[in-house]
């Protein structure tokens, strides 16, 4: 009997998401000419892609930064061994 529940769950979900998407079809022109009336635009929403490319932007200034700041820290060290062993002969 369980199973039957599940399936009756499963097509009621389906049915949703089909007259969702049927409204928002007979919807859209409406929404159209109404924007187009009031000169409203629609607001892309940042898409996933974008949010991935700003994290690899980030990502990528953040590995800079470190790299610049350990050759940095490199070259110090090397200048204060080579004082020392200027100093030592």
């Amino acid at each position: 009997m369980n199973k039957h529940f599940e399936d009756t769950l499963y097509y009621l979900k389906r049915a949703g998401e089909t007259a969702k998407k049927g409204v928002s079809e007979e919807v859209e022109p409406i929404e159209e000419k109404v924007r187009e009336v009031t000169g409203r635009e629609i607001e892309p929403e940042p898409g996933r892609l974008d949010e991935i490319k700003a994290d690899l932007k980030e990502a990528q200034e953040r590995a800079e930064g470190e790299a610049k700041e350990a050759i940095g820290n490199a070259r110090e060290a090397l200048d204060g061994y080579r004082g020392r062993a200027v100093r030592s002969e």
